[in-house]
This record gives C-alpha cells, sequence and structure tokens, in this order.
C-alpha cells in the first residue's frame, strides 16, 4: 500500500512537507553558498557575474522541474488509480527525457557561451567572471538537473525523506569544496562552479543508488527508459508550467538585468543577485508546501476522494499564507541583517536593504498563489498550471519594467516586482474558485453515493 493511501491529510502534509521542505532548502543553498562565498572572498563583481548567469541557470532549473513536477503529476494519479505499472513507465521516461533535454542545453550552451552573457546583459566588468562561472555549469548540468527532476519523482510516490537525504547530501558536499576550492586553493569563481556540479554529480549518484538497490516503491526497469509518446505528452504536457515558470523568471531576469545596468549599474546588478537569494529563501517553504500538496492531492483525485483534496488544497493554503506574512514583515522591516550574510560592502548592504522593501512589499499574499499554481498542476489542468506560470513574470513583469524606470528610475525596477505579484495573485485567485467549486460539489456527491451505500447495506441487513 502507498504511503499516500492515508485519510489523515494534516498528519500527511507535514509528513511529506518536513522532508520536501528540507530537500528544497538544501537545493536552495546551492546558489546561495556560492553567492555567500564569491561576495565575501571573490567582492561584488563576482556576486554580479552570478547575477548574470543566473537566467541560464534557471532554465536548467526548468528543464529539471519540466521531468520533474510533470513525471510526479503523472505518477502519483497512477499510483493513486492502483496502476504501479504504467507509473514506473512514466518514471523511466521522465528521467530519460531528463537526460536528453539537459544534453541538448549543455552543448548549447557551451557552443556559444560569449554569446549568451552578452544577451542576457553581461557588462565588459562582469564578463569574465559570469564565463568562469558559467562553463563550469553548463559542463555538470546534466547532472544538475537529473538531480532536481530526480527530488519530484522520489517525492511522488511519498517517499519524501531519500528526496531530502540526497539533497542534503548534494548541499554539504557544496559547502566543504567551496571552502576547499576557494579559500586554501584561491581557484575563485571557477571553485564555486566547479563544486557546485560535483555536488550535483554526488545527488545524482546517490537518487540512482536508491532505485537501483530496490528501496523505492516504483522500480526502474531498462524497458521503461524506451520513449512512449503517451506518457512523454502527458508528462510535457502537465510539465510545460513548470518550465514555462523558469523561462518566464529567465526572460524577465534578462530584462530587468539589462534595466539595472541603465538605471544603476554594476552595483544594482549585484544587488539583485543578493535579493535573489533572499528572495529563493523567503519563498521557498510557500512553495514547498505546495510541492508536499502536489502528491496528496493527485493521489486523493485520482481515487476520487475529493473531500480529501479539498481539505489538503485548504491546510495548504493556509500554511503557505501564514508563512509568506512571517516573510514580509522580516525583509520589509529588518532586511539589512539578510543582506549582510552576503556582502560586508557598506554600500551594497544599503542600496539592497532599500531595495528589499520595495520587491517584497506584497509577499503577504504569495501563499495563495504558490499553492493555487500546484493544485493545478496536481490535478491535471494543464492549461491554468501554464497561465498561472508565466502570467507573474513574462507578462506582468517585464511590461512593468519597461514603463516603470522612465518614469522612477531606479525604484520603477524594484516596484514592477510586486506590482506583478498582485496582479498575479487576482489572476490565480479567479481560476482557483472554478476548481472549488467543483471539489465542493464532487465531494458532495460521493458523500451522498456513501451514505446510500449504507442504507442499501442495511436494508439487506434487516431483510435477513
Amino acid at each position: 500500500m502507498s504511503v499516500l493511501d492515508d485519510r489523515r491529510i494534516g498528519r500527511l502534509m507535514f509528513k511529506l512537507t518536513i522532508p520536501a521542505f528540507m530537500g528544497m532548502f538544501v537545493m536552495t543553498l546551492y546558489n546561495v553558498i556560492d553567492t555567500i562565498f564569491i561576495g565575501h572572498y571573490v567582492g561584488t563583481m563576482g556576486i554580479a557575474g552570478l547575477s548574470i548567469v543566473f537566467p541560464i541557470q534557471m532554465l536548467a532549473m526548468g528543464m529539471g522541474m519540466l521531468t520533474g513536477m510533470g513525471g510526479a503529476s503523472v505518477i502519483s494519479r497512477l499510483i493513486g488509480a492502483k496502476n504501479v505499472t504504467r507509473a514506473e513507465r512514466a518514471l523511466g521516461n521522465a528521467l530519460c527525457l531528463n537526460i536528453a533535454l539537459s544534453t541538448i542545453i549543455m552543448v548549447a550552451g557551451l557552443s556559444a557561451a560569449e554569446f549568451w552573457l552578452d544577451l542576457v546583459g553581461a557588462s565588459d566588468t562582469i564578463l569574465p567572471y559570469a564565463l568562469d562561472y558559467m562553463t563550469f555549469i553548463l559542463v555538470g548540468m546534466v547532472f544538475q538537473t537529473f538531480s532536481m527532476a530526480s527530488n519530484g519523482l522520489i517525492t511522488s510516490e511519498g517517499n519524501a525523506r531519500v528526496a531530502m537525504t540526497g539533497m542534503v547530501i548534494g548541499a554539504g558536499s557544496n559547502i566543504v569544496l567551496d571552502a576547499l576550492l576557494i579559500i586554501p586553493l584561491d581557484m575563485g569563481i571557477k571553485g564555486a562552479a566547479i563544486a557546485t556540479t560535483i555536488a550535483h554529480l554526488i545527488s545524482a549518484l546517490y537518487f540512482i543508488s536508491y532505485w537501483m538497490r530496490g528501496k523505492s516503491y516504483l522500480r526502474l526497469h531498462l524497458n521503461n527508459f524506451i520513449l512512449e509518446w503517451g506518457i512523454i505528452k502527458e508528462i510535457m504536457f502537465i510539465g510545460v508550467s513548470a518550465l514555462a515558470r523558469t523561462l518566464a523568471g529567465s526572460l524577465s531576469a534578462i530584462f530587468v538585468n539589462r534595466a539595472l545596468v541603465e538605471y544603476g549599474g554594476d552595483y544594482a546588478i549585484s544587488t539583485f543577485g543578493i535579493l535573489n537569494r533572499v528572495m529563493m529563501f523567503a519563498t521557498m517553504p510557500g512553495m514547498v508546501i505546495g510541492h508536499g500538496l502536489q502528491p496528496i492531492l493527485g493521489y486523493n483525485f485520482g481515487a476520487k476522494r475529493y473531500s480529501l483534496a479539498l481539505k489538503g488544497i485548504i491546510i495548504a493554503m493556509t500554511l503557505s499564507t501564514s508563512w509568506c506574512i512571517i516573510a514580509f514583515f522580516l525583509l520589509y522591516f529588518i532586511p539589512a541583517p539578510f543582506v549582510r550574510i552576503f556582502s560586508s560592502d557598506s554600500d551594497l548592504i544599503g542600496m539592497a536593504s532599500s531595495a528589499s522593501r520595495n520587491i517584497f512589499l506584497v509577499l503577504y499574499l504569495m501563499g495563495l498563489v504558490f499553492t493555487g499554481s500546484m493544485v493545478f498542476v496536481a490535478i491535471g489542468k494543464a492549461k491554468e498550471a501554464f497561465i498561472t506560470s508565466i502570467t507573474q513574470r513574462a507578462l506582468f513583469l517585464v511590461p512593468l519594467v519597461f514603463i516603470l524606470p522612465p518614469v522612477l528610475d531606479l525604484d520603477g525596477v524594484w516596484l514592477s516586482f510586486p506590482i506583478s505579484d498582485g496582479l498575479s495573485f487576482v489572476l490565480t485567485f479567479a481560476l482557483l474558485v472554478p476548481v472549488w467549486r467543483q471539489f465542493r460539489r464532487l465531494g458532495d456527491q460521493s458523500q451522498e453515493t456513501v451514505g446510500i451505500s449504507e442504507k442499501i447495506l442495511r436494508t439487506y441487513d434487516d431483510g435477513d
């Protein structure tokens, strides 16, 4: 029996969310650790180099999430429907697709590295730092996307502890290697990139050993790696929302970087690099709660237990919103201590602290957005998932970055973020209302069916 077959939704969500939180926490550390070491041992331009490379890294994240989240949605619903054979087929196809796509990105990136960096807005000062970092990151692209996808695929079968352990091992390795390569070996930004690549390799090897040792609910079979269009289409149909989200984030980061260069210079790029890392930690718990909801909601939706599915949504939204309110108060009223983690440059700390109060102005609304987008993924509503994925960054943020800075200068770039977040909240809420009503209606119908069945049984027993 799958661990997801548990009607105690709150307990099950806690059981899945805590390991998922730890897994995503340490996954976020990959970028944050590099930034901390580079900020203190390379300098402000090193942070700017990381910020320039970040849109390209997001593309890799998108491929990992495309196969990881798309495959996870398919797998959890198949497990809920008791179709384990098909779920194993989906697992093999998701991993094979992941390797193929990441290889394509690696080759395309390495063949024209300077072109891509110029495209995303690297200045002559920043380019050498960005090029050193990106080259080694691209070399390890397959390991990065594989470990990210594996995290979601393993969680989808209810084994979030293993997913967490793999990411913890990788992040721990990254910290040790960063300290070794950057400080005593003085490899600078190259050392950070090499450390990250090796750490992702270690995580990938751990996940492979988990499946090969036969400890998983689902098994890996070589014949399941043969791509089947029906499964691939469904994985991509659902996972494209996750890819669209990261592509939209990557696209918006390119325009933001260009606007920052024009209105604030290299220091503004470094500021955005730091606040991007702070944003990861600020939004991560809310996103993790959504990820914890995904297998629960997918399983109960597949099993037609709509009342339990609705209960899971309510719990997840409450927890996610509560966290976002706490994060808002911290980053709006006392941002400086979080910025100092990355740099001791007083000018940079002042600029980043001021920008933080603008960027995180409506963070308290984002709990519903994080959870809502995962609801659509979990129940297979690809259109709604896609819409909520691209609007926040591509359709809302990018136009605002063009409209506001000519009027408000650098503050216009920062204020583009809360306005786009507020618009995303309104859109997600509007799309969730029909889903909420559908679940309530189906839940009421299932309760009526149970009541009728009980009456029939009692009548039969009385007749005896």
